[in-house]
């Protein structure tokens, strides 16, 4: 395996991001604007059940749900599954999109990461449930963080950087700059992933910063509202 920094592959016929480092049946991807989050859109492009496809009701919080039987939405930022023929997703419109695939078992995961869920290490919490409900092996994990708001796009106040940065650690993931602090979320949760032991090799980060990218991504920040989300997802078949 190769760690790809900053490389996206996007299909112009399909208007998917398809992190290359998922093989074999798992379906794995990021949306931008075209098709969004909208589930009657993604189901008609990959001929998948509506009905089969899970999106968990996003709140900023650190829970992770495991998906069993029932597929009624409830409150949760992670989901991971074993369940064949189920897409997991979240939503998202400048936080940080996060596919997780146990190679070695077929677990599958989806994450919502946005300040507060890396501030209360939702991606380390989601490899720990991987592990502790399933026999995950870290180095079986496989870890994509689709297009999110970057670097110095980003700017927060001191309770954000010192929530994110005790949670985190170390990292150049901060800038300081003029009085402001700047943070890169997906390169936080590429730390915490590291920390969880997933190796940096099975590890794979879009470039795409949403505020920078209007016309292709929604993106909170720039618009200043709610205007709608893209999403990620992810699910073996």
């Amino acid at each position: 395996m190769t760690y790809y920094q900053g490389v996206s592959e996007f299909n112009v016929m399909d208007q998917l991001i398809k992190p290359d480092i998922f093989n074999g049946d798992v379906k794995a991807f990021f949306t931008g604007k075209s098709l969004g989050a909208n589930t009657e859109k993604i189901s008609n492009l990959l001929s998948i059940s509506k009905q089969d496809i899970y999106l968990p009701v996003q709140k900023h919080t650190d829970q992770v749900l495991v998906l069993q039987s029932d597929l009624t939405p409830v409150t949760a930022d992670a989901v991971v599954t074993q369940r064949k023929g189920i897409l997991l997703g979240v939503r998202v419109a400048d936080c940080v999109p996060i596919l997780l695939y146990d190679r070695g078992k077929s677990i599958v995961g989806a994450v919502h990461a946005g300040w507060r869920g890396t501030a209360s290490q939702i991606m380390k919490k989601t490899v720990q449930t991987m592990v502790e409900l399933f026999g995950s092996v870290p180095e079986d994990i496989m870890v994509a963080t689709g297009p999110s708001i970057r670097w110095q796009c980003y700017d927060v106040g001191s309770e954000v950087k010192e929530a994110v940065c005790e949670a985190t650690g170390e990292g150049t993931y901060c800038i300081s700059k003029k009085e402001k602090y700047f943070i890169d979320l997906s390169s936080a949760n590429r730390i915490q992933a590291l920390s969880s032991g997933i190796p940096g090799e099975n590890i794979w980060s879009s470039s795409e910063c949403t505020r920078c990218n209007p016309d292709a991504f929604y993106s909170y920040r720039y618009s200043k509202t709610y205007a709608g989300s893209q999403g990620g997802f992810i699910g073996v078949f």
